[in-house]
């Protein structure tokens, strides 16, 4: 019997003890898009659905051993980066992954979903001068983009001047994700020249806790398997909807999204 072995995929990200983000939400969407996920640990939480009630980072030389340990033997197709909290862990995955020849999806994870800071202020810098210009496609929700640029966004017309301001920090592809606008969801991805509107429905669905982690972990696998960028984050978006639309209760606070909504009738 011959074997398929499918595409792997890397998150590099923090770990949620709740399950619906982080390292947890990367892995089940990876598993959901056919991909063979695969992780390193940057930092641990003690997470529920009402918030972030501590996180802990790992050393930079575990982060780097992790790293090491999986590219160096078993490889990626692609890879995802998620909350890395610190300056040193933002320069210790930059340095990983400067060199390696796969796709590099960036989340930069500056909050929660609960507004629970997960990037520490001096480790800005070092994401947009380390971390952005090895990205294939940055995907910054429009608090991370005021962050990270100064630009604020307040209705659709600016989602191109923030992406463009994106840009200019150095990642290939810019996915700036307008959702917290009013009216329809809108995201806009482009490389500069080429530029795409992504639209779904406002779902009334409050259960939306690892979205974000979601979506970057849902492009990285498409790519992965061979989409082109835009193919990749459609195809993703569609996955995404998904999820939100049966996104359910947990606990007191905000539930997650469902991963393995295709799964179930």
């Amino acid at each position: 019997m011959t074997v398929s072995i499918p595409p792997r995929v890397l998150t590099v990200a923090g770990s949620d003890s709740g399950g619906g983000a982080g390292i947890q939400a990367d892995l089940k969407t990876m598993l959901a898009l056919g991909v063979h996920g695969m992780s390193v640990i940057a930092a641990v939480t003690a997470q529920n659905s009402l918030g972030v009630q501590g996180y802990w980072e790992l050393p930079p030389e575990a982060v780097r051993a992790q790293l090491d340990s999986v590219l160096g033997d078993i490889g990626a197709q692609a890879v995802k980066t998620g909350m890395l909290a610190s300056p040193a862990l933002v320069e210790t995955v930059a340095g990983a992954l400067a060199a390696y020849p796969a796709p590099v999806i960036v989340d930069p994870v500056g909050v929660s979903k609960h507004g629970d800071t997960l990037l520490a202020p001096e480790a800005v810098e070092t994401l947009r001068t380390r971390l952005l210009p090895v990205a294939t496609v940055v995907t910054p929700n429009l608090w991370e983009v005021e962050q990270l640029t100064s630009v604020k966004v307040e209705d659709e017309d600016g989602l191109r001047r923030a992406a463009d301001a994106v840009l200019e920090l150095g990642p290939t592809w810019a996915l700036i994700k307008g959702g917290h606008l009013p009216g329809r969801p809108v995201d806009l991805l482009t490389d500069g020249t080429a530029e795409y509107r992504f639209t779904a429905d406002r779902l009334d669905n409050r259960h939306t806790h690892g979205t974000g982690c979601t979506l970057a972990s849902a492009i990285a696998s498409r790519l992965a398997l061979g989409d082109d960028v835009p193919a990749a984050v459609g195809k993703a978006k569609e996955y995404v909807t998904g999820a939100i639309a049966r996104g359910f209760p947990l606990g007191e606070g905000i539930g997650p999204v469902d991963h393995a909504w295709q799964w179930r009738p």
